[in-house]
């Protein structure tokens, strides 16, 4: 798949430290606010904004829900080779510069039906993957427009397809040995390729894990046990300490309030 979807929704305020974004992001603001940070500041989008995150930022995030109302927003991600194509087909349409790191703009009802409907074919299975991309690729072509461009694409990174394989499927057992073998390469190879982009596979699996379960307390009503299992945790306690070791704040956080 070249670009996935979801909506996030949380009846409580919380701050999240140091979010990776691995592909780039676009999200639609739908209730509530969000506010990101990083060392040069922050920016606040509101309800009714668009926020675009460029990949390879990292962010702290903070959601705050809205009086009386939960805070919600729809969320599309674009892999790099989809974002390449539109680039290869498109870029020389716009002469604007992209966006370093993010950006924020008002939506407009273009771009609100058009995250819709493709929200709506990405969680469907009746319909091709290319017309999918093209829906996808409507979406950039709506935000060129507006003077908003990602910037362009490189090839995939080995981290980025280790990320997305085991992205596929958290809960497996991932080994050296089992992701040499499905990238056809030997375990030294991929370790030093591993290595040479600043990160081991031991702290990539268990990012991605917790990167997975952070995904799902904020879009689905599953219980965090079963969060847990999806993401490779063998018990509820290990994931929770795992998890606010990492963002900050446990998961229930994102659930409860009285855990705020």
């Amino acid at each position: 798949m070249t670009a996935a979807s979801c909506v996030i929704s949380t009846r409580f305020y919380h701050h999240i430290h140091t979010v990776m974004v691995r592909e780039d992001l676009v999200g639609w603001v739908q209730s509530g606010a969000k506010t990101i940070i990083n060392s040069q500041g922050h920016s606040v989008c509101q309800q009714g904004q668009l926020f675009m995150l460029a990949r390879g930022t990292q962010w702290d995030v903070i959601n705050q829900p809205a009086t009386n109302a939960n805070y919600q927003a729809l969320v599309l991600q674009i892999s790099p080779e989809l974002n390449h194509e539109f680039q290869q087909r498109y870029r020389a349409s716009f002469n604007q510069a992209p966006i370093h790191h993010h950006a924020t703009l008002t939506t407009t009802p273009e771009l609100q039906q058009s995250l819709a409907h493709v929200h709506q074919l990405l969680g469907s299975d009746q319909h091709s993957l290319a017309l999918k991309q093209h829906r996808v690729i409507d979406v950039l072509l709506l935000l060129a427009e507006q003077g908003y461009l990602f910037p362009t694409s490189s090839a995939s990174s080995w981290v980025d397809k280790v990320s997305r394989l085991i992205g596929s499927n958290p809960q497996a057992e991932w080994t050296v040995d089992r992701l040499a073998q499905t990238f056809n390469t030997s375990t030294s190879t991929l370790r030093r390729r591993m290595s040479d982009s600043g990160t081991t596979l031991g702290d990539l699996i268990r990012e991605i894990r917790l990167e997975t379960g952070l995904m799902l307390l904020q879009s689905t009503e599953l219980p965090i046990g079963e969060i847990a299992s999806r993401c490779g945790y063998e018990s509820h306690s290990r994931f929770t300490a795992a998890f606010r070791q990492r963002f900050g704040l446990a998961p229930s956080a994102l659930r409860a309030p009285d855990t705020l």
